[in-house]
């Protein structure tokens, strides 16, 4: 399904105006072995932020990548989730964040995450515009919670996502864990 085809497309208004979700509402997209649900966009908050949630099932680490200009935060629902963070000066930490904790990443700091429990859930808030990464990286679904098959982007669409929303990522970064 494209993003033009995307049957949920107006479920968001589109412009700073109140609306509510039900539970599992939202723009939905599965990233690799996750779904990512977005719930607020830059349209609704005149570019401020985005919020958005992921659910996975236990899986690999994420690529390592940093944004110029985006923040990120994780605040895990269900589950248990690894942060992976480097500093500037290029040292390592990580934190296991379990229900209730709460991790921020700012701009310019790589970073990676992997989910550790069977199944997780993390709710996200973004620098505005970047919750619509997950998209243009992943393919629109009207599915809910974690996905049961993986969806793989193409080299191209990879390329086209992380250019487009200024994603810079490391393939060879090592975590020390």
């Amino acid at each position: 399904m494209t993003f033009s085809e995307a049957t949920w497309q107006g479920v968001l208004p589109g412009k700073p105006e109140p609306f509510f979700l039900d539970a599992g509402d939202g723009e939905r997209s599965v990233v690799f072995d996750q779904l990512f649900t977005v719930l607020l966009s830059a349209d609704e908050t005149q570019g401020q932020f985005g919020c958005f949630t992921m659910e996975a099932h236990k899986g690999q680490t994420i690529v390592a990548h940093t944004h110029a200009d985006v923040h990120e935060t994780f605040y895990v629902i269900e589950g248990t989730v690894k942060l992976f963070l480097e500093d500037h000066e290029g040292n390592q930490l990580s934190r296991i964040l379990n229900p209730g904790d709460f991790g921020y990443v700012p701009a310019t700091y790589l970073h990676a995450f992997r989910a550790e429990g069977d199944y997780n859930k993390v709710f996200g808030v973004s620098t505005g515009g970047f919750e619509r990464f997950f998209h243009a990286l992943g393919t629109m679904t009207d599915d809910r919670g974690a996905p049961a098959e993986p969806f793989i982007p193409s080299r191209e669409q990879m390329g086209e996502a992380f250019g487009r929303y200024s994603n810079i990522p490391k393939l060879d970064q090592q975590w020390q864990e």
